[in-house]
């Protein structure tokens, strides 16, 4: 039986605690990896860690932002020597510490989960895949299409680079001290787009600007950078946010000049 480990509030820590759900998420990763390195992010206990650190091929690395944590992590795992990042992971340098590609996989600290996609968005170069715990409604917005009422600025820039996948669902019972919340778990892989087909900065830019006022027509939602009446009876301008697909948005940033 697992030890109880009190909740460190400043952390937002949930420790997963159910070691079928952990198998299950590390068997998660792509069997045929293009990649020999890993970062867990939050490992906590090590319940992920112990499985990850059986893959023969597979050379493992932890973002811990928890100093008592780390210390029990050196104690339990010797193997982690030299490979934990201690401090907030969105502050590290990953480039710094990673000189070839590797996976991402983690039960994410909630209060973080998105700006971790993105991050690993500014890093798609080095980052083929990802396998994380994420509080349910985060990862259906992360995982769903155009159309539905979760599809945003998330769904968007993911899957600009990478193609979503929602894996399975995890009830809160699974964790010490269970959060009040359900849980998901979901996989990004890296997809064949090198380039989007216009500026990227813009492309982003207004994607932003669209989602910001999602309930109105994109004629009303970008307004202030529509001038042109032959721009703004384009048929793209009578959507919402919500209903346009990832080329309709590369489209919308050609159309609208700079």
């Amino acid at each position: 039986m697992r030890k109880y480990i009190p909740k460190r509030k400043q952390f937002g820590q949930h420790f997963l605690n159910d070691p079928e759900t952990a198998l299950n998420i590390v068997q998660s990763l792509g069997r045929e990896r293009s990649y020999k390195q890993i970062l867990e992010i939050g490992p906590g206990k090590g319940v992920l860690t112990e499985h990850l650190l059986d893959i023969e091929d597979l050379r493992v690395s932890v973002a811990e932002i928890d100093r008592k944590l780390v210390g029990e992590l050196e104690s339990r795992f010797p193997k982690l020597k030299n490979r934990i990042l201690e401090g907030d992971f969105l502050q590290q340098d990953l480039r710094a510490h990673f000189s070839e590609p590797f996976g991402i996989i983690g039960n994410f600290p909630y209060s973080i989960s998105s700006q971790i996609i993105f991050k690993m968005i500014d890093h798609r170069d080095m980052i083929p895949e990802m396998v994380g715990m994420f509080q349910k409604e985060v990862a259906q917005r992360i995982t769903s299409g155009p159309g539905s009422k979760r599809y945003g600025i998330i769904s968007v820039l993911a899957q600009a680079w990478y193609d979503t996948e929602y894996l399975f669902e995890v009830g809160p019972k699974s964790f010490r001290p269970p959060p009040k919340v359900d849980s998901a778990v979901i996989r990004l892989r890296r997809n064949k787009t090198t380039k989007l087909a216009c500026d990227e900065k813009r492309f982003t830019s207004l994607v932003k600007m669209a989602f910001a006022q999602r309930r109105k027509t994109l004629r009303n939602a970008l307004k202030g950078l529509i001038e042109s009446d032959e721009i703004r009876s384009k048929p793209i301008f009578e959507k919402r946010a919500e209903q346009l697909s990832l080329d309709e948005f590369v489209d919308l940033t050609n159309i609208i000049p700079q």
